[in-house]
């Protein structure tokens, strides 16, 4: 017990609140203390939520047996998935030490049980591919060199920078992550086109003494790396919950009607915002029932010419005029698909609005229903009253 303490002791200073590299580990959020209602193995228990995976069979009896494969998670958008071979008793939450090559690697296990397998199909894991094991829990030993590694990992970014600045190389190293054992470093690096580092890695293995491994990101990984705020006043998306990133084209702001200016559609990472895809299948759908946009309505009345469409609610607006706001009517999308199969057969409506649906009314603002000043009209009321009377009696 004593033992298991002072693990548990290390693991709380050197593993959590040295790094925010994995959980940090919330006493009242595990235990459902704090009335979440989530259970230990279920609940999302840290900072780095875009890897959490809510594990909805944690409390089924048997879960754990179903398979021995358990997912591992690593510092920032790193997952694993690992072989339980020696039948650990191991829940969501264990700090694990895993096989890696070489030596082994220090990790959190996030998901046990079936929904591993399932995962691993997410993740598009070949089926020949090797699986690792787990080798055990992690011990203070363990945990005493993983601090120690992690504590090298900004100074080791810094001079790797300049190193690669100094070879005349025209990338951008972003992170450095050392192996558990700290016998491996992983070096993340942005480019625009294809870089020879071959120099760079026996310059960076000479300097440092340990294996080096490169993995380039694009920018969308680098904003999620490095966190922020975007316009809509929340967490970045790619830093709070997103893992995988689609492509963003500008189709998807033509859609939904947005300006086609760069300053407003770009992000943090100075490409197309990924929230833009959001609701864009929303608007396709909505979109294919609007008419035409170059289709005249004829009716009795006028000639109607397209102005404006409200997407979401099918309402289109016409003009009479082709190029100015000019006795505006607004029907439904309905009303205008039958208006144009009537000028097909050569027939005019009376009127667009003939069996159509206006703009439905707005919200009134109470606040223009009558005077701002009519509670100072009736203080001047009362106060002459008052003045009269004063005079009466005296």
């Amino acid at each position: 017990m004593a033992r298991q303490n002072r693990i548990s002791a290390v693991a709380n200073s050197s593993f959590f609140t040295l790094h925010s590299s994995f959980y940090t580990m919330d006493k009242e959020y595990i235990s459902g203390e704090g009335g979440h209602g989530f259970s230990a193995q279920s609940a999302n228990t840290g900072h780095y939520a875009q890897l959490n995976t809510y594990d909805y069979l944690a409390d089924v009896p048997g879960n754990n047996e179903v398979t021995d494969l358990v997912e591992v998670q690593f510092k920032n958008t790193r997952k694993g998935y690992y072989h339980n071979s020696d039948n650990l008793p191991l829940k969501k939450g264990d700090i694990v030490a895993v096989e890696s090559n070489p030596g082994h690697d220090i990790g959190v296990v996030s998901l046990t049980g079936k929904l591993v397998p399932l995962q691993m199909k997410h993740a598009n894991l070949k089926p020949n591919e090797e699986i690792r094991k787990v080798y055990r829990l992690a011990r203070e030993t363990d945990m005493e060199r993983y601090a120690e590694a992690k504590a090298r990992e900004h100074d080791t970014m810094i001079q790797s920078r300049q190193i690669a600045k100094d070879l005349g190389l025209e990338m951008k190293i972003g992170d450095v992550e050392y192996q558990g054992d700290g016998n491996k470093a992983i070096f993340y690096y942005i480019a625009d086109g294809r870089v020879d580092f071959r120099q760079l890695i026996k310059v960076l293995a000479d300097v440092f003494h340990v294996r080096i491994e490169m993995k380039q990101i694009g920018a969308r990984q680098e904003a999620g790396r490095i966190g922020g705020f975007g316009p809509c006043g929340r967490e970045l998306c790619c830093a709070g919950w997103m893992k995988n990133f689609q492509s963003v084209g500008t189709g998807a702001a033509r859609f939904q009607d947005l300006s086609l200016n760069p300053q407003k559609l770009a992000g943090q990472c100075a490409k197309l915002k990924c929230c833009m895809n959001y609701e864009v299948d929303q608007y396709v759908e909505s979109y294919r029932k609007l008419p035409p946009r170059d289709m005249m309505l004829y009716t009795q009345d006028s000639d109607y010419y397209f102005f404006k469409a409200d997407i979401l609610s099918e309402l289109v607006t016409y003009s009479t005029d082709k190029r100015n706001a000019t006795n505006l009517v607004t029907i439904s999308a309905e009303r205008a698909n039958a208006i144009i199969e009537m000028n097909k057969r050569g027939e005019k409506p009376l009127s667009l609005e003939e069996g159509g649906r206006k703009e439905p009314e707005r919200p009134v603002d109470l606040a223009t229903q009558e005077d701002l000043n009519r509670f100072d009209k009736k203080k001047r009321k009362k106060k002459h009253k008052n003045k009269q009377r004063n005079n009466e009696n005296s």
